[in-house]
């Protein structure tokens, strides 16, 4: 009979400790079922009996590819296609409109999806333009999307997605025209992936490398950390983005009592936020 890999107290604190350490990113204790259904896999294909030997393992032997699978798979986002519907709706209606009226000069528009996970946001973004903004063809148009995961980056760049994936979120038509069938997963089209930059970026690390932004999805990030990391964040996020620029978070998230150089900015049912005195 197959062992039960169950996630004891002292793993998960132990687990908890190493997440911490090497991503920030904090692990609370109702995510027990969590660590158990991301680590079953991987305590399975390292050759362990139960997730009790892994973590056995981890602590005893120096830092290596198996912790970081380890971490990478307790701090990846689930997500969809439009999570959420209103800020691309948001997106779509008002900022863009606005944006491409302020930068006809430059004719550049610059758009950052952090922690993308397996990359459907950002791939609804380029569908978005693509559908409604024609004229950005001929623009210098950068959509960057980053994750601490190498493992779900290569998921992302290859835009494979499987049934269930496919029917969160995405509308048929969408589907149809930018999606081809591969057995029974969709993946999306050449045209939709070349829109998108992916890169490997840690968020508590230097974000040099990175042009200043006019829209920043930042969206279910800042829940995963503490307040003094969720304070450091938002003050990258502030030198990053442009003066005239938008922030996406999550809707359970806020700059409030984090960061006051943001205020809150109201579009029907959706909220953003942008620098005071933009």
């Amino acid at each position: 009979m197959k062992q039960t890999m169950g996630v004891n107290t002292i793993d998960f604190k132990y687990l908890r400790q190493l997440v911490y350490e090497h991503s920030a990113v904090v692990l609370h204790g109702d995510k027990t079922y969590l660590a158990e259904l991301y680590l079953q896999p991987i305590a399975e294909s390292a050759g362990f009996a139960s997730i009790s030997e892994l973590v056995k393992h981890l602590r005893i032997q120096p830092f290596s590819s198996l912790h970081v699978q380890t971490i990478e798979a307790l701090v990846t986002n689930e997500t969809s296609f439009f999570r959420d519907t209103q800020p691309f709706e948001v997106l779509k209606q008002f900022l863009l409109p606005e944006l491409v009226k302020t930068r006809s000069v430059e004719r550049s528009l610059n758009i950052w999806c952090a922690a993308c996970s397996n990359g459907q946001e950002p791939y609804s973004i380029a569908m978005l333009i693509r559908e409604n903004f024609p004229m950005l063809a001929n623009w210098s148009v950068k959509l960057i999307a980053s994750d601490f995961s190498s493992k779900v980056l290569e998921r992302a760049r290859e835009g494979r997605y499987n049934q269930l994936e496919i029917r969160r979120g995405l509308p048929n038509t969408l589907r149809d025209k930018y999606f081809q069938k591969l057995d029974s997963d969709w993946q999306i089209n050449n045209q939709i992936r070349q829109m998108v930059e992916f890169r490997q970026i840690n968020l508590l690390q230097s974000w040099s490398s990175l042009p200043e932004f006019d829209v920043i999805f930042l969206r279910n990030v800042l829940i995963y950390f503490d307040i003094a990391t969720k304070k450091s964040l938002l003050k990258k996020v502030r030198q990053q983005l442009r003066p005239d620029g938008y922030l996406f978070l999550g809707s359970g998230e806020t700059t409030i009592n984090l960061d006051e150089s943001f205020e809150r900015v109201s579009f029907n049912k959706a909220t953003c936020y942008r620098l005071h005195n933009a």
